[in-house]
């Protein structure tokens, strides 16, 4: 098996926004999407009291995590679990708050560079897409049982794919003949459907179904649903949340719970602000933060990305 790569996005800013949330001594950061410990790294060697609870659903990821990590001792804690599990996490580790949490969503360095995980339409694979491989359906399943109904929903609504319906149909007829079992053949399916025109734009055709498919396979907007108000009743005054999102529908969702927190709690005309009626957190990003031109260059993957950050500046009423 390749070792995957790991350039953790926008490292240093992220790294930044936690550190103030992290100074107090053995100050408790949650890394909720750890993958191969890029992030969980820098604040480990960068901020020398803070210990890190680190959360994956992917096992292979965690081994490799942990092995990283390991110089760290104790300050590191590696957690098998789906991220929005934290308070049963926390419950275990016997935590009642904590410094802050960060969130660096969509799939991870481990999942695409590892050609048998099946998440990349770069190269042939069996087309499995699960983080925790060990349980749940695959996008296998999702592409031989969802009707055209179902299958267009999920490829228009995470995907923005223009061509849903048209994609759906050709795989409900292809599947009918022999079921999808491998990537190869669903990208040359989407060669064939999607118009030539509209493959000369936007990148690799294939790049919309396949992370539609992986967010249906992983239920990924449920669970950030759950996630997001349990990170934010998490941290304690001083504390922050922080996320990285790369899709306009996870972006969208943490604005929306963002703005919830941090809205005044009394009419808009009321000329002053009782007592006790102040928001418990405010935003510390202003709108979405982006990647530089030259960190684009040096990654990629950093193109997508919009990170954003709350602190909480009162305990809650």
């Amino acid at each position: 098996m390749p070792t995957p790569s790991h350039v953790p996005v926008l490292l240093d800013r992220v790294v930044a926004l936690l550190a103030p949330a992290l100074e107090p001594d053995g100050a408790v950061l949650v890394d909720c999407t750890l993958g191969l410990g890029g992030h969980s790294e820098a604040v480990l060697e960068r901020i020398g009291t803070a210990r890190v609870v680190g959360i994956d659903r992917d096992p292979q990821a965690l081994a490799m995590a942990r092995e990283r990590l390991a110089p760290y001792g104790d300050r590191f804690t590696g957690v098998h679990a789906v991220y929005d599990e934290i308070p049963e996490v926390l419950e275990t580790l016997g935590l009642t708050s904590v410094g802050a949490v960060l969130f660096d969503l969509g799939v991870s360095s481990m999942q695409l560079d590892v050609r048998e995980r099946g998440f990349a339409y770069a190269e042939d694979a069996p087309l499995d897409m699960r983080m925790d491989g060990s349980t749940g359906r695959t996008a296998a399943d999702v592409l031989n049982t969802y009707d055209v109904r179902e299958l267009t929903r999920v490829l228009r609504e995470y995907g923005e794919e223009k061509f849903a319906r048209k994609i759906a149909t050709a795989i409900v007829r292809e599947r009918e003949k022999e079921p999808f079992t491998r990537s190869g053949r669903l990208v040359e399916l989407l060669y064939a459907e999607i118009p030539a025109p509209a493959r000369r734009t936007g990148g690799h055709p294939a790049k919309r179904t396949f992370q539609a498919l992986r967010m249906e396979v992983n239920d990924e907007l449920a669970v950030l649903r759950r996630a997001i108000p349990a990170a934010i009743d998490a941290i304690g005054v001083g504390g922050r949340v922080v996320v990285e999102s790369y899709h306009s529908l996870e972006d969208r969702l943490v604005k929306q719970a963002f703005v919830a927190a941090t809205r005044l709690d009394v009419p808009d005309d009321l000329p002053f602000v009782p007592e006790g009626h102040e928001p418990a957190l405010r935003l510390v990003t202003r709108g979405a933060e982006k990647a530089d031109p030259d960190e684009i260059s040096e990654n990629p993957r950093a193109a997508s990305v919009r990170l954003r950050a709350v602190e909480r500046v009162r305990e809650a009423a």
